[in-house]
């Protein structure tokens, strides 16, 4: 084995557990209230996160094709390579780097200290920073976590995800049987819902806080070169992790519009999760104690397989002469990219510091979804490529996937021209490092 090259340890299911690990975190807990607050209907809350789902599973079909014939650690940063050039594929790395992979570590750190909080008001004793100052020591734990091994960091997830599912049926069912419910709240459509064109506007502003939520379900690639037999596995897993999660959200929103009157979601302040609102309902304060728990669990799990896959872009970049030559280092004793992991650690913790929650999530959707898009037409423009398919994915799938990207981008765009220029930006900056590597430093 080449000493660049990391070992194939994870095992078919394990990567469909790393795959609901890296999407499960604090947007299926968090999100339902903006949406309803958009969108002023229970119905229309469902068929948004069932849309964002089923073109989120359209995304990992799309992707999984490509995983399968480049199964290498980086994912897309070894797809747009072959597809689109060198420039291209930099530029992603760097923007997954400077905000969204990065973005989505600090966010996730960022959830799981204010839900910290809930539970151990003392906490609060810190002073002010004290919720960032929560999320910085999550994120320097779970990167040492990872730096001491993948095998660690997957079992750790593979658990803690095992957990979370289970406990969020087991939710599910207590609220179905609690007689609390009312299905009544299902066609309470405020006036003001909107229809026509402000409908469509609306939808797509509040499909992008059900896409945090479906956030991550192509992070599995990242560990191509470190998954059993990926020809196979990778597609599986994308495609069965992915249908967990759609059916997952669908069955736990469902449950907050069932307990919950639409007025009561759309009235909650910035600092109440319906989650926990529901669980107060059901149990007490008993219960939504419980619920701040199961959501500081999937917060850390979450964060914890985000670092342990996301690393893997800078390992590659770092290894084809496009990054400090440091990242492309694996330790000798845990076969980890040990580098790779300490930068990501800084930037994230820099990120944590630079914003809020939400000015996070909406910074990294909108810088998302303009790379997703470029994957999934790449598996079109990539079809004239005779190396061998592993799995083949029907191409009005990636068709379909790309074009929704696209025009979300340019909405996103228009309704929010700061995160859009400041994504931009923070994209664009890669532009002088790539010169440096490739015309200063000129790698092989």
């Amino acid at each position: 084995m080449n000493e660049n090259t990391l070992k194939r340890s994870i095992k078919p299911l394990s990567a469909v557990f790393l795959v609901v690990s890296a999407i499960v975190g604090s947007g299926i807990y968090k999100k339902v209230a903006p949406m309803m607050d958009q969108l002023h209907s229970p119905t229309l809350v469902l068929l948004c996160w069932t849309l964002a789902g089923v073109l989120s599973l359209m995304g990992a079909l799309s992707s999984a094709e490509l995983a399968s014939m480049m199964p290498g650690s980086g994912g897309e940063y070894i797809y747009f390579n072959k597809i689109y050039g060198r420039f291209f594929s930099f530029i992603y790395g760097w923007a997954s780097l400077a905000v969204m992979k990065t973005a989505t570590i600090a966010a996730l750190a960022y959830v799981f200290s204010e839900s910290l909080h809930e539970i151990i008001p003392q906490i609060h004793s810190l002073g002010g920073a004290s919720i960032k100052i929560i999320a910085s020591l999550l994120i320097v734990v779970l990167s040492y976590v990872n730096f001491r091994g993948v095998s660690f960091g997957e079992k750790l997830s593979r658990y803690f995800i095992a957990g979370i599912v289970l406990s969020i049926l087991v939710f599910v069912i207590l609220a179905v049987f609690s007689g609390k419910g009312n299905t009544e709240h299902f066609t309470q459509t405020a006036a003001s819902a909107p229809t026509g064109w402000p409908l469509f506007a609306a939808m797509f502003a509040a499909s992008l806080s059900a896409f945090w939520g479906y956030e991550g379900w192509n992070n599995i690639g990242f560990i191509g070169e470190e998954v059993n037999n990926p020809q196979k596995n990778l597609p599986l897993a994308l495609g069965i992790g992915t249908l967990i999660v759609i059916v997952l959200y669908l069955l736990i929103n469902t449950v907050y519009l069932f307990i919950l009157a639409p007025a009561q979601i759309e009235s909650l302040g910035i600092n109440q999760i319906a989650a926990v609102e529901t669980s107060r309902v059901l149990g007490g304060n008993i219960g939504a104690l419980l619920l701040s728990v199961l959501i500081v669990l999937t917060t850390f799990n979450c964060t914890n397989g985000t670092i342990l896959m996301s690393a893997r872009i800078f390992f590659a970049m770092g290894r084809d002469g496009l990054f400090l030559k440091k990242t492309a280092i694996i330790h000798p004793v845990y076969n980890t990219p040990s580098f790779s992991i300490l930068i990501q650690a800084i930037w994230s913790i820099v990120l944590v510091w630079s914003g809020s929650f939400d000015a996070l999530t909406d910074l990294l959707v909108f810088a998302s979804f303009f790379f997703y898009g470029a994957a999934a037409f790449g598996v079109i423009l990539f079809r004239k490529n005779k190396m061998p398919r592993p799995y083949k994915v029907p191409l009005w799938i990636p068709a379909i996937f790309s074009a929704f990207c696209f025009l979300l981008v340019v909405v996103s765009a228009f309704n929010q021209p700061v995160q859009a220029l400041t994504g931009l930006l923070l994209i664009l900056s890669g532009v002088p490092v790539y010169w440096y590597y490739t015309k200063v430093v000129k790698p092989d």
